[in-house]
């Protein structure tokens, strides 16, 4: 019978200490199953692992079929915008407590692969966010985010003022310490700590919420991911944005970011059975009730 998958890419959180023997025991794993592996180049070079063909991120794209995350779900967010515009899906492993996007424990990597490997899983695909930042008519920046897209103050400003629109609609100017634009699975990042609602990651949908707002009638909002949410800086001084892990600071007024769906999904791969309900009452600590 063919195999599911034939050429597994491993990435790392190469920085992490001990990763080395760890990442090696699951590559061996791998090649026991009969496939072929290569590592992710930034993964294979600050390890020093040198039995395996080390590829960019291009050529895993182009090679692999599969790929394997080590780390957390800060090291996920990294390769899964590096890799959705190749579709290849995507197995998070976590070294220490589980995540929500890394949600295999390091202890039980084995048998947990196996079935997804045999092709018994459970398949999720997550929206991405897309945009960019606008000044005098010229696009002077453009990213890509599987979380959020954040507008802040600049460290010695106290408040950045921001006009708000979405689609052809004026929504509202708020002045706060900043304002989120937020996937559903960036709903349990920094929006949530803001103060926003979960959103599951089958909705079409984004939240607009507001950092610390001057104005306390200025709330989370839900909105539909068919239109284009424009955020321009009207005050405030040395304002910066944020499309995940990729920063543009010292914003000038009249700046403008604009956020859109991508045409691009992240696909995970999670073992038969997954909850995305369990993951919330896991990783929020919801009680289950008493047996």
């Amino acid at each position: 019978m063919a195999k599911r998958f034939q050429h597994v890419a491993i990435v790392g959180k190469h920085q992490a200490r001990g990763i080395r023997p760890i990442l090696e025991e699951i590559a061996d794993f791998l090649m026991r199953q009969g496939l072929d592996v290569s590592l992710e180049s930034e993964t294979a070079l600050n390890t020093g692992m040198t039995a395996f063909e080390a590829l960019t991120t291009e050529e895993l794209g182009s090679r692999c079929d599969l790929a394997i995350v080590v780390g957390g779900d800060g090291t996920m967010l990294g390769f899964a915008r590096e890799m959705a515009p190749h579709g290849i899906p995507l197995v998070g492993i976590n070294q220490g407590r589980l995540g929500f996007i890394t949600d295999i424990s390091l202890e039980k990597f084995q048998e947990a692969l196996a079935p997804i490997l045999d092709g018994d899983f459970e398949t999720e695909k997550r929206s991405m966010l897309e945009g960019s930042v606008w000044r005098d008519g010229e696009s002077i920046f453009d990213g890509l985010a599987l979380n959020d897209v954040v507008v802040s103050r600049g460290a010695t400003a106290s408040m950045v003022e921001l006009r708000i629109d979405v689609g052809d609609e004026f929504v509202a100017n708020m002045r706060a310490d900043g304002v989120i634009v937020a996937s559903p699975t960036g709903s349990t990042a920094y929006a949530l700590s803001a103060g926003g609602p979960i959103m599951h990651p089958s909705i079409g949908g984004w939240l607009l919420v507001p950092i610390a707002s001057h104005t306390l009638s200025n709330r989370p909002i839900v909105l539909p991911d068919t239109g284009e949410v424009r955020m321009e800086i009207v005050a405030g001084r040395d304002a910066s944005v944020n499309f995940d892990m990729q920063s543009l600071a010292s914003l000038l007024h009249g700046d403008r970011i604009t956020v859109r769906r991508s045409a691009h999904q992240v696909c995970f791969l999670h073992p038969k059975g997954w909850s995305y309900y369990a993951t919330l009452r896991r990783k929020l600590r919801w009680y289950e009730g008493v047996s």
